[in-house]
């Protein structure tokens, strides 16, 4: 199984997140409530993927997630990112995966749908 980062900033859903990723067998590395600590952990954890929240409040200079995902693959292009959208943010998925995000579910999350996603990840 693999190594997960959970990237947002309502802990609530990290929690959520993290129970889904471990009844599915993953480990979850670390957690990170913004962008920036997102790249920060990233950087030293290097896990098989990350679940990033697209919105998220600025901290140190980047604007949210999708700023997040442009700044991990500056630094590993093979990262595999999903993105955590609510319904009516289309445009910022689109912007999340142009700039990288290998794929998106919708809240509230189903673990069924995002075992299938991380299956399509090759994970």
């Amino acid at each position: 199984m693999a190594n997960v980062l959970i990237v947002d900033d309502a802990k609530i859903m990290r929690i959520t997140i993290r129970k889904i990723l471990e009844q599915l067998g993953h480990t979850v590395v670390g957690e990170a409530d913004s962008g920036y600590t997102a790249i920060e952990q990233y950087k030293t954890k290097k896990p098989d993927f990350v679940t990033m929240d697209i919105t998220m409040p600025a901290v140190q200079g980047i604007e949210d997630g999708i700023e997040a995902v442009k700044y991990i693959m500056e630094f590993d292009n093979s990262a595999k990112i999903i993105m955590i959208t609510s319904h009516g943010e289309q445009d910022k998925v689109i912007r999340a995966i142009q700039s990288g995000a290998s794929n998106y579910m919708l809240k509230p999350l189903q673990a069924e749908k995002l075992e299938e996603i991380i299956c399509k990840l090759g994970l």
